[in-house]
């Protein structure tokens, strides 16, 4: 694309496509792995196991899932590229340690039996998925690592590929031990997710070869945005500590409804449920979280604002649309009684919860395309603060319904979604406030600071 011309939706959308592809992809692991457990004994309580077991490896996780925005955004040359490597490891061995101590020591039972009070009958078959997702962690943290490396150099079909070996990998385990190992259901679904995300970080290494041996190779010379200037270990570290809180916060609501699920009526059933709620919400947001890393990737200029508004703008209607099509007919129930097989008393929770998530795709849309705005201008404590109040708004109404013990699935649909929508408004006023954002993202006069603050000196990582 020529410099001096404005960004087309056709180009966009080709960026976006593949990031697009490849989160569809990956929420569709969920599925296959459920689907498989659902046709195994005891598969109520393995569902409902399988559903903790995931929600708290992805809690662990998450203060390196947005490695993904920061190598993006910061990955410049050979020397930024060891740094966000050695920042990356230093996450991994800090993380794994807390899973290895979460599955291996009484920390468990303070943490599964008396934090969240799961039901005994559950709780027993956390511990056993807990073990085997042990490295879980670290194979996703490096393959973010290096995939916001592919985002960052244009190689996002990359991903794409990446993700449909994940995929292969943990649906054809899934298959094969639900046909032929005799396994219980919730140590099936483990070694699936293990199989699938160490075969996705072993493409991802692969993958970025090509970039290590032509723009990011040691003989290169420095770019030419801020010469003279680099990025230390200490910078990267405040860059990335906002975005790492937000991620944790996100994922911490999954623990907090698992937490109010398992002490309002029908808990086991409502545990069981959840899993396939939060599966079909993956799937309905794989376009929203496709969206903050094309905005971080294109957003260098100050023509393109206007393309990208747009473009996300649409994908928020299109979203609505595609959830619409999906809960108001009879896909869903198939999906839910014929693919997923789901006894009734579950697979009517399920039904209910995903109608009332109707609108929560689009909003993640418009929040995703916020996000991607801030991070573009290093406001990281933005995109933090905005997090924080989505989930402090998420408690309140949980344990509000805990208080007058209201429906668990429609008490957290309620909850997710009026979280969603308070830090949608947070982030539309911060960027608002940005120098330079008010004019090209909601048409207000041209502001004059935009040709002094569109490229941030690396002093300001810290937002």
């Amino acid at each position: 694309m020529r410099a001096d011309k404005p960004m087309r939706q056709r180009y966009i959308f080709g960026f976006w496509l593949p990031l697009f592809a490849s989160w569809l992809l990956m929420s569709a692991e969920g599925p296959i792995v459920s689907a498989a457990i659902n046709r195994l004994p005891n598969e109520v309580i393995m569902l409902a196991a399988m559903g903790i077991v995931t929600s708290l490896s992805v809690t662990i996780e998450s203060p390196i899932i947005n490695l993904l925005s920061t190598a993006t955004a910061l990955t410049q040359d050979w020397r930024t590229f060891v740094l966000l490597r050695r920042f990356t490891l230093h996450w991994i061995l800090l993380l794994t340690g807390v899973s290895a101590a979460l599955a291996f020591t009484p920390l468990f039972d303070l943490v599964v039996v008396r934090a969240m009070g799961t039901p005994p009958a559950v709780a027993e078959w956390v511990r056993p998925g807990m073990q085997i997702m042990l490295f879980w962690t670290a194979a996703i943290g490096w393959r973010r690592f290096l995939q916001g490396v592919l985002i960052r150099f244009g190689y996002t079909r990359r991903l794409a590929w990446g993700t449909a070996v994940r995929l292969a990998a943990s649906g054809g385990t899934a298959i094969a031990l639900a046909l032929w190992s005799g396994w219980p259901g919730v140590v099936v679904g483990a070694c699936a997710l293990m199989a699938g995300v160490l075969a996705e970080a072993l493409f991802a290494t692969l993958a970025v070869r090509p970039v290590l041996r032509h723009e990011l190779h040691p003989d290169n010379p420095p770019p030419a945005e801020e010469p003279g200037r680099e990025l230390t270990y200490r910078e990267l570290f405040w860059f990335h500590l906002p975005l790492a809180a937000t991620s944790l916060l996100t994922l911490l609501a999954q623990p907090l409804v698992a937490f109010s699920l398992a002490r309002l009526a029908n808990p086991t059933n409502s545990l069981a449920a959840w899993p396939l709620i939060f599966q079909m919400l993956l799937l309905t947001r794989a376009a929203a979280f496709a969206l903050p890393e094309v905005v971080i990737a294109l957003t260098r200029r100050q023509d393109n604002y206007a393309p990208i508004r747009r473009f996300s703008l649409t994908l928020a209607a299109a979203s609505l649309a595609g959830t619409a099509l999906v809960t108001m007919t009879p896909l869903l129930s198939f999906y839910i009684f014929v693919v997923q097989d789901t006894t009734p008393e579950v697979g009517e929770l399920a039904r209910l919860g995903m109608t009332l998530f109707l609108f929560l795709p689009a909003i993640t849309v418009l929040i995703s395309w916020l996000r991607g705005l801030l991070i573009s201008r290093r406001a990281t404590r933005d995109v933090n603060l905005g997090m924080a109040i989505n989930l402090s708004l998420t408690a309140v109404v949980l344990f509000a319904g805990l208080a007058v013990r209201w429906p668990g699935i429609p008490t957290a649909a309620v909850a997710l979604n009026l979280a969603a929508l308070a830090e949608m408004l947070y982030l539309f006023w911060r960027v608002r406030r940005l120098p330079g954002f008010g004019g090209q993202q909601f048409g207000n006069p041209a502001d004059p600071q935009f040709s002094n603050s569109a490229s941030q000196p690396v002093s300001t990582l810290t937002g």
